[in-house]
C-alpha cells in the first residue's frame, strides 16, 4: 500500500513539474503568440462583420490598417525565418494593402477583399505550423 501511494505521489509531482516546464517554454517566445493573436483578432472581426452582414466601411478600414501594421511585426516575431516564410509575409502584406486600397464599402466587397488575406494565412499555417 505504501509503495502504491509513493508511485501515485511521484506521478502527480511529475505531471505538475511537466506542466510548469511546458508553460515556461511557451512563454519564452511571447511575441510570436501575441502577433498571431492580434492578426487573428482583426481578421476574425472582418470575417464576423461579413457573416453578420454588418460591414461598416470605417471599421473595415480600421481592422485592415491594424492588420497591415501588425503584419510588419511578423518578421521580428519569428527570427531566423527562411526565405519562403519571408515570401509568404510579403504576399500577405500585398494582399492587405490591396484590400486597403480597394476600400470595401459593403459586405460583398469586403468578402472579396479579405479572401486572399485568409487564403495566404491558411497557406502559411499549413506549411509552418
Amino acid at each position: 500500500m505504501r509503495n502504491a501511494l509513493l508511485i501515485v505521489l511521484g506521478l502527480a509531482i511529475g505531471i505538475i513539474g511537466t506542466v510548469f516546464a511546458m508553460n515556461a517554454l511557451r512563454q519564452r517566445e511571447p511575441l510570436s503568440h501575441a502577433v498571431m493573436a492580434l492578426m487573428a483578432h482583426h481578421a476574425g472581426a472582418l470575417g464576423q462583420a461579413v457573416k453578420a452582414k454588418q460591414c461598416d466601411a470605417e471599421q473595415s478600414q480600421l481592422h485592415l490598417t491594424r492588420l497591415l501594421a501588425t503584419s510588419s511585426d511578423i518578421k521580428d516575431a519569428f527570427p531566423g525565418a527562411d526565405q519562403p516564410f519571408l515570401d509568404e509575409i510579403a504576399k500577405l502584406r500585398e494582399h492587405i494593402q490591396a484590400a486597403l486600397q480597394a476600400a470595401p464599402a459593403d459586405c460583398s466587397a469586403l468578402a472579396k477583399a479579405i479572401k486572399p488575406i485568409g487564403d495566404t494565412c491558411e497557406s502559411c499555417h499549413q506549411q509552418y505550423r
